[in-house]
């Protein structure tokens, strides 16, 4: 008789499995912008440098036990870090419930770890490295041939609608203002998105990120008192977006022209 493992256990192994690819995400979002290798040295405290023990670089349960700080220099360490392992670990979980342990499952939690890292990468430096947009283009339309979601015409109308209508927009914004507002990788971003999730996604990634973006930036606006001159990355909000649309996108699609018709 083949022995079933409870699902409640596969999808709490998922989760740990997630939280530890979410402490890796950790070192790319550190060490990509600062152009440092994402493999060597080992994790080390940014503070005092100093090498981190394996039994102190447990996801999520490590920064508990040490109070959020360094075991030799008493540095706080970033909330950044247990929020990116829970959210990998979140999300692991979240599409292996939605697609089980399925190709499906593996590219939407690849392209979902993307946009995790290039969301955390953009809130530090308002800059989206092209070494995980571009290639991810490239490898989103090659997923579509096996994607149960999108097919390839598809995914390749959403890399076009994505890339030029953000790069027309971009250009609009630059000629009336006379200043950059959509940055080059954020049109790169939106063109990845379209390659995972077809033009329907980046319809829908275009309107949550506008509508989560305008709100966060007004209460940026009004808490710097700088006006349209306030800085905020909007590759966040295009990351939110699409997971948003994985997720809740083709139910408000259905529900969209149901109604409407």
């Amino acid at each position: 008789m083949a022995f079933l493992i409870p699902y409640s256990v596969q999808l709490t192994v998922v989760f740990v499995f997630g939280c530890v690819l979410g402490s890796f995400y950790n070192v790319v979002i550190s060490r990509l912008p600062a152009r440092e290798s994402i493999v060597w040295p080992g994790s080390r405290c940014p503070g005092c440098r100093h090498p981190i023990a394996f039994f102190d670089n447990i996801p999520l349960l490590s920064y508990l036990l040490l109070r959020g700080r360094c075991r030799h220099c008493q540095a706080v360490i970033s909330a950044r870090y247990p929020l990116v392992e829970f959210l990998a670990g979140l999300l692991a979980a979240l599409l292996f419930h939605m697609h089980g342990m399925s190709l499906q499952f593996l590219m939407d939690f690849f392209f979902t770890s993307l946009l995790l890292i290039i969301a955390f990468i953009d809130l530090d430096t308002f800059l989206i490295p092209d070494i995980l947009s571009l290639p991810g283009i490239v490898l989103g339309f090659g997923f579509s041939l096996f994607s149960i979601r999108i097919a390839w015409s598809d995914s390749l109308l959403g890399i076009f609608l994505g890339g030029g209508l953000f790069c027309l927009i971009a250009v609009g914004y630059r000629y009336l203002r006379h200043q950059e507002g959509l940055g080059v990788g954020d049109i790169k971003l939106l063109g990845m998105i379209g390659a995972f999730l077809g033009w329907p996604g980046v319809v829908f990634t275009i309107f949550v990120s506008s509508l989560t973006g305008s709100l966060v930036g007004f209460i940026a606006m009004w808490r710097s008192g700088k006006g349209m001159s306030t800085m905020v990355p909007f590759g966040p909000f295009l990351s939110l977006g699409a997971v948003c649309y994985l997720f809740f996108g083709e139910g408000f699609f259905r529900w969209y022209w149901g109604y409407f018709s």
